[in-house]
């Protein structure tokens, strides 16, 4: 039971990697507390976990919001031993998936013709303020606004682990997501920094940069589109959510003492640093 005695927070624990990790960490012995924005969707993940998880619903990009639910955590566990930092959106307000995917499934059709590309991305010039500001708002500013009251109940410890989900996006770059690209560079930015300030307080601070994830954010991938990114995958799959959480649980537990300030990338070998 490597995480026995141990109160963690998840956030975006409703569904997908986040559900995996609530469950791993559950069994892992942690009195898990799920965050999602979706109420029902934290309740189901509770639940699903038995006796002593809490399911607390809160926008991680309303600062307000994360403030009160930290206070709630306080109030009913006094501690806080791991934080893992997972809510996250792919797409803003005004962007078009199903628009994307039709043009990509268009490139990848002159692709296949041998023809240099006809049809462009054009999704910088084209997305809005309340786009990108939205995709920054939950992935950067919710990561920064859960870790400074984090640090609030752990410094005083001088104990915990943080993990922050970033993405191989922040390694290569996507060129359908640039708002996301930039948050999930950032947070990786912000993992080293906090890493380098807290160490001093035997906190650790550490990021998980994911490949393509068989969850519901991308659910949505066409079947043309998955083909290609298969392609460009050499272990040739997706990766499970169980997979990520197997990645969380070694970086919340003691196991990985020695390591801060590092990202570790399941992604299949679609980027090999």
């Amino acid at each position: 039971m490597k995480l026995e005695g141990k109160v963690a927070l998840v956030t975006g624990g409703g569904s997908g990697i986040g559900r995996a990790i609530c469950e791993r960490f559950a069994d892992a012995g942690a009195r898990v507390v799920v965050n999602d924005i979706r109420q029902e969707a934290a309740e189901a993940t509770a639940k699903a976990l038995g006796a002593g998880a809490r399911a607390i619903a809160a926008d991680v990009a309303d600062s307000a919001a994360v403030r009160a639910m930290f206070a709630t955590l306080e109030r009913e566990h006094g501690r806080l031993d791991i934080l893992v930092n997972n809510a996250g959106v792919a797409m803003g307000p005004g962007d078009d998936r199903a628009a994307m995917m039709r043009k990509g499934e268009t490139r990848i059709m002159e692709m296949v013709s041998g023809q240099s590309a006809q049809t462009h991305w054009d999704v910088t010039q084209s997305m809005s303020d309340e786009a990108w500001h939205r995709v920054i708002a939950v992935h950067l500013h919710g990561t920064f606004y859960c870790t400074r009251e984090a640090l609030k109940l752990m410094s005083p410890r001088n104990s915990g682990a943080i993990v922050n989900l970033s993405s191989v996006a922040a390694l290569m770059g996507l060129e359908t997501v640039p708002h996301y690209s930039a948050a999930k560079g950032a947070i990786l930015s912000f993992t080293r920094a906090v890493a380098r300030e807290v160490a001093s307080r035997n906190i650790r601070v550490n990021a998980i940069c994911p490949g393509y994830i068989d969850t519901p954010m991308t659910a949505g991938v066409s079947e043309l589109a998955k083909k290609l990114i298969l392609g460009r995958t050499p272990m040739g799959r997706m990766g499970e959510p169980g997979e990520i959480a197997a990645t969380a649980l070694f970086l919340a537990s003691d196991e990985s003492s020695f390591i801060t300030g590092q990202w570790l990338s399941p992604n299949g070998g679609l980027f090999i640093g």
